[in-house]
């Protein structure tokens, strides 16, 4: 009787233990956000657990009721669900499917796990997942990854991507393809003007035009701020680039209309790169495009130019002269020479023009006609500025302490470093700090430096002069200067381009247009300096219509300072 109680006792553990492993099973079950459903083989029955609500309308009691979950996905997933929920007549033990139902936006994981025996199977359970939320995430990263998130248009790497794609097909397909690089003129006047979200605005509305452009031979990138990407395959009749940018121009003949208000008129340049003519490589063919349309730029607005090999050429050496004027302002490869101006009545030595040089890693004195137009278009004429202000007031201060010199430093002031806002102060800084009296310093600025923000500009020059220190106007006559504009400035000094002086022995008109200049500046109380004198018979006209003072390669070519210093004893 005892053996017989415990036997009974040991059963009702083991159901009791069952029945508590059943209870945590089902509560997990009910609990998860995931359905499953369980299929008993040898006992042919089916059940269903956990949050089975959340995804059918329907119930499921046996195997035959699967064919309702399959007809429930969109048609492109039913034949696989179909062999995933009836798993076992593949033999397989697990796989899973990503599901989209049927008229919503709406994504289900099917997992199905099946245990064997002997061959055959004993046990299944599917387990049914909502990923619709993860799905979500991974288009918009995806979208992110692909897309331009303020134009819809391809981003930078897509583009580069799918073309790369294009060129490949078009190899063994023999087509061709055109790139087309866009940009807008003056954008950072719009961005300055009306600000970022006018900006944003602006390049949004542009990059649906293009968009509604678009057919399956042609793809387009926003690819940074004003810039954009287009790639058209077999470029030819209503696809040609010349019809295509002739489109964008009839669309920039109207207004943009933004949500302030304003509507915004809107000029751009576009380069075009051609495959296999141009580049065989995606990178290649974008690179050329947009040296091109740097090139479209200088040639005014609305400009359209296609690659030529002597345009990247060009680009390419200045590329490599960039790299090596960077190297030259870090290794401090620059000396200054210095041309003297002299008094045309007396003869005495007026004061000297600091002029920049670079001397390159061989030895080679480089022309600033090389470098300084592109170190003015990079940004690099800042540093090689305040070089030279540096280095002229050292040297100047030098010379006064020695040599008790009573001249002029003239030194030239690009307008990139005259707009900087510590310019003034680091003027003034140097100036104390090598002690040298502002009068004896005359700062040359040409027309340019007057271009933007007249009144601002004009106002340093003032704080500048009320320091002491003598403003000189370079190039007169080559911008749009007139005479007229002149007892607007601050200037004490005025100086005659060289373009007149090479015409004014033997043409009449160069000749009126001179001595006008003249006559005025000096009822305005300026000083004038003739540039560029060459011959005697320019320098006996210039003192006879007189000019104050003569600089030029008849009196003093531009040298070094130890030729100089021999002047300044032998003036001394």
């Amino acid at each position: 009787m005892n053996d017989l109680q415990f036997q009974l006792d040991m059963a009702q553990s083991v159901i009791q233990h069952l029945d508590s492993k059943e209870k945590m099973y089902q509560l997990v079950c009910s609990t998860s956000r995931n359905a499953f459903i369980y299929v008993d083989f040898l006992k042919k029955s089916l059940s269903v657990l956990g949050n089975r609500s959340s995804f059918f309308d329907f119930t499921i009691s046996n195997e035959s009721d699967l064919i309702k979950i399959i007809e429930t996905v969109e048609d492109g997933y039913k034949n696989d669900l179909q062999k995933l929920l009836f798993f076992e007549r593949t033999h397989k033990e697990n796989d899973s499917l990503e599901c989209k139902l049927e008229g919503k936006d709406k994504w289900l994981e099917f997992e199905c796990t099946i245990i064997y025996q002997d061959g055959s199977p004993i046990e299944k359970v599917v387990r049914i997942r909502d990923i619709s939320k993860s799905k979500k995430q991974n288009e918009e990263l995806q979208y992110m990854a692909y897309y331009d998130t303020l134009t819809g248009l391809y981003n930078r790497n897509y583009f580069v991507r799918v073309l790369s794609e294009w060129i490949r097909n078009a190899e063994s397909d023999n087509e061709s393809i055109a790139v087309m690089c866009l940009d807008f003129d003056d954008f950072k006047k719009i961005n300055d003007g009306l600000g970022l979200v006018a900006g944003d605005e602006l390049v949004q509305s542009f990059g649906l035009f293009i968009r509604d452009m678009l057919d399956d031979r042609m793809i387009a990138a926003h690819v940074n701020d004003d810039t954009f990407y287009m790639a058209i395959k077999n470029p030819i009749g209503n696809h040609s680039v010349d019809y295509i940018f002739t489109q964008v121009l009839k669309r920039l003949e109207k207004p943009f209309r933004l949500l302030g208000g304003h509507e915004i008129y809107i000029t751009l340049c576009a380069g075009v790169a051609e495959y296999p003519e141009t580049a065989t490589n995606s990178l290649e063919l974008i690179n050329c495009a947009e040296v091109v349309m740097f090139r479209a730029k200088e040639l005014g607005t609305n400009q359209l130019k296609y690659f030529e090999a002597p345009i990247y050429k060009d680009f390419l050496d200045n590329v490599n002269l960039e790299n090596r004027l960077k190297e030259a302002i870090s290794m401090n490869r620059f000396v200054l020479y210095y041309q003297p101006q002299y008094d045309s009545k007396s003869g005495d030595l007026r004061g000297v023009e600091a002029l920049i040089r670079w001397k390159d890693e061989n030895g080679k004195m480089i022309s600033p006609g090389c470098f300084i137009p592109l170190a003015e278009k990079s940004g690099l004429i800042v540093p090689i500025g305040s070089w030279v202000l540096e280095e002229g007031i050292k040297k100047y201060a030098e010379w006064r302490k020695k040599y008790d010199c009573n001249m002029v430093l003239s030194l030239n002031i690009s307008a990139l470093q005259y707009k900087r806002q510590d310019f003034v102060n680091n003027l003034f800084d140097l100036l104390e700090k090598y002690q040298v009296n502002p009068k004896d310093i005359e700062l040359e600025i040409t027309e340019s430096v007057l271009i933007d923000d007249f009144d601002q500009v004009v106002e340093k020059l003032h704080v500048i002069k009320d320091y002491g220190i003598k403003i000189s106007l370079d190039d007169f006559g080559t911008g749009f200067s007139s005479l007229s504009y002149l007892k607007g400035l601050p200037i004490d000094t005025l100086k005659i381009d060289k373009s007149f002086i090479d015409t004014v022995i033997d043409d009449e008109s160069t000749q009126v247009i001179t001595e006008s200049i003249v006559s005025m500046v000096k009822k305005l109380g300026y000083e004038t300096v003739a540039e560029g004198v060459e011959t005697e018979e320019q320098f006996e006209y210039l003192k006879k219509i007189e000019c104050d003072n003569i600089q030029g390669f008849l009196l003093g070519k531009p040298m070094p300072e130890e030729e100089l210093v021999s002047l300044m004893e032998h003036n001394g």
